[in-house]
């Protein structure tokens, strides 16, 4: 995947995802968040006041972060494999929290995918993956936790300009039943996918998937002081 990130550091400068002023936060859901593990966030709403009233002070900011994050947060969602041996907890893109209804802009120009309804408690709610190519490299670019209209009007292989508003934030519980916010990732090889593909990864296989979906910050470009 090297080609991949080589082609994304060098390009001068993709269009924002999100257009919102406020300033980033950066949050984190491992377990050296110490509230985490003594709180009960298994309702949503109570996730959703913590995040939005607490995290990001009454929602004054977007929060941030994510990426290949060995996260907690996931022990509540059977969809995480938690009756298997080795239950999926790292996480392979970069999470924007936003309210629900927030604008979502491809950050640069490519072609619908794939797109689906993912309708399974701790899932993607609805999801839609475009697919790109720059300098001859391919990749593709997942959105999840969508309102269900950001599905409308969708076909394989429209084309989307860079700067396009492709959907906006979902709630809960159509997104998934979490708290508001995007999920974005890269992915250099999509395989058999269509409309989904893994957002979170064993510690066993996270190697093999970190290689494969390289850091969303090589396209969002969000730094340390921003957040």
């Amino acid at each position: 995947m090297s080609a991949i990130i080589e082609v994304l550091k060098n390009h001068p400068g993709f269009a924002r995802v999100i257009l919102s002023l406020k300033p980033f936060r950066r949050l984190d859901f491992s377990e050296t968040n110490t509230e985490l593990v003594i709180r009960d966030l298994s309702k949503t709403s109570v996730f959703s006041d913590y995040i939005f009233d607490e995290l990001l002070s009454e929602n004054r900011f977007i929060g941030i972060g994510g990426y290949a994050e060995n996260r907690i947060i996931y022990r509540n969602h059977e969809h995480f494999g938690l009756d298997e041996g080795s239950p999926r907890c790292i996480h392979l893109g970069t999470d924007i929290w936003a309210e629900a209804g927030e604008p979502i802009y491809a950050p640069l120009a490519g072609e619908v995918h794939s797109f689906a309804f993912n309708d399974h408690y701790g899932d993607y709610g609805p999801t839609i993956i475009l697919r790109h190519t720059m300098n001859n490299v391919k990749f593709f670019t997942l959105y999840g936790h969508l309102s269900l209209n950001s599905l409308d009007d969708l076909y394989e292989s429209k084309e989307v300009k860079s700067g396009e508003k492709i959907g906006n934030i979902g709630n809960y519980p159509i997104n998934g039943d979490w708290p508001p916010h995007l999920h974005f990732q890269v992915i250099g090889e999509i395989g058999e996918y269509s409309g989904d593909f893994p957002g979170v990864s064993s510690l066993k296989d996270q190697e093999y998937f970190l290689a494969l979906c390289p850091d969303p910050n090589l396209i969002l470009r969000i730094s340390e002081n921003e957040s």
